[in-house]
């Protein structure tokens, strides 16, 4: 085996900047869920976002003429929808109507270190004892908050956000990959086009039966940004970091995410953020930051 070597420092820059510019965009992405689905069914907002944001990608895919997908990069493709565009929008959507976004946030804390490790198996590296070993301890600590803060049990809706987690570092590790062959705004809007035959029956089975009369502007406001800007704008940066910068470096940029989304979700929802969850937030950062460090190698 081979230690891996790094990018040079001017891509990898680029690459952090990109990467830095998805996660602002996406560190929204909780506390905007949950006014959302203050009023709007959860289902309807986790499917109804990315069917929303497949209108102005299939207007990007036909104004640019990109070319169509292979077979086995449509097969990809689906893989990469299935992470972040299914797995990742339906569990949080769910969790958050039970869990405020500033416990989300600590949870979906791991997405940096999950995201490293889905890199690594999806571009056959083996990361060393080390980074398994930190990657355990973070674990460890967003379980022991999450139980914690549920008093002495995890609730279901931790149970989602990991699921979310793991779903969601596989979406973007699988969509990391294709941007080597397509380019990150073509991943992005492939994924979302070709999910709309299986985002339609559930979104329309959800809008008949729905009730909007009660949704605020405030709340469609919420939706309009997770269908916009996390469901399709922000990953134009975030899949461009991570093939400029490469999965495991620019994925440790996410680290802030866990700080800007219990900002906002002070500043817009309210939400208390406690000395416990600050603690909770450094000290998972910590453990990805150590095991981030740890040597990775290609089999």
């Amino acid at each position: 085996m081979e230690l891996l070597s790094g990018v040079d420092h001017a891509t990898e820059r680029r690459g952090l900047i990109f990467g830095f510019i998805g996660v602002l965009i996406f560190s929204l992405s909780l506390p905007a869920t949950r006014l959302a689905i203050t009023h709007l069914d959860p289902i309807f907002v986790a499917l109804g976002r990315s069917l929303v944001a497949a209108i102005p990608a299939a207007l990007f895919l036909l104004v640019t003429r990109a070319r169509i997908p292979t077979r086995e990069q449509c097969v990809r493709l689906g893989l990469t929808s299935a992470g972040v565009i299914f797995g990742f929008p339906v569990l949080t959507s769910w969790a958050m109507q039970y869990v405020p976004s500033a416990h989300g946030a600590i949870v979906v804390g791991l997405l940096p270190l999950a995201t490293a490790m889905m890199g690594a198996w999806v571009h056959h590296e083996r990361p060393s004892v080390g980074f398994w070993i930190t990657a355990a301890a973070g674990s460890a600590l967003v379980v022991a908050f999450a139980a914690f803060n549920g008093g002495g049990a995890l609730h279901l809706a931790d149970l989602a956000l990991f699921g979310a987690v793991v779903l969601g570092a596989f979406g973007y590790a699988q969509g990391a990959l294709l941007t080597r062959e397509l380019g990150g705004r073509e991943t992005i809007s492939w994924a979302l086009v070709i999910s709309v035959p299986l985002l339609l029956p559930p979104v329309v089975l959800v809008t008949v039966r729905g009730d909007f009369a009660a949704a605020t502007a405030v709340e469609w406001a919420g939706f309009a940004y997770v269908s916009i800007f996390s469901q399709y704008l922000g990953f134009f940066a975030w899949y461009k970091g991570l093939d400029l910068g490469g999965v495991a470096r620019v994925s440790q940029v996410q680290l802030t995410q866990v700080f800007l989304t219990m900002m906002f979700a002070a500043l817009l929802l309210g939400e208390k953020v406690t000395w416990l969850m600050l603690g909770f937030a450094v000290a998972v950062v910590v453990a990805v930051a150590i095991g981030r460090r740890m040597p990775v190698y290609r089999a």
